[in-house]
């Protein structure tokens, strides 16, 4: 893993899921993060359930932690076996 993606694993498990007020590090919900180059990351995460009604709020979070990085361009955030991880995918990750 390059140095980046250790720092931006490191940002984004330290963000708290609202619901239970613990970090997403000590959940374990962060299944990968990996440097892509050119200052594009990739996250992808499973949220503890996959009906969890915040996993879009989750996904925003991520990639406002990750993309806070120095170092860090742009942020793809993936959520994964979650009932609407289609939709929330493209949300998350739309272009401006």
């Amino acid at each position: 893993m390059s140095e980046l993606a250790e720092k931006v694993r490191e940002k984004v498990s330290k963000v708290i899921d609202p619901e239970t007020g613990m970090t997403l590090g000590e959940m374990n919900v962060i299944r990968n993060v990996k440097d892509e180059g050119k200052g594009i990351i990739r996250v992808d995460f499973k949220p503890t359930s996959p009906f969890c009604p915040i996993a879009l709020k989750l996904a925003t979070d991520i990639k406002r932690a990750a993309e806070s990085v120095e170092g860090v361009k742009k942020a793809l955030v993936y959520c994964h076996e979650h009932i609407m991880e289609e939709a929330i995918n493209k949300v998350v990750n739309r272009e401006d």
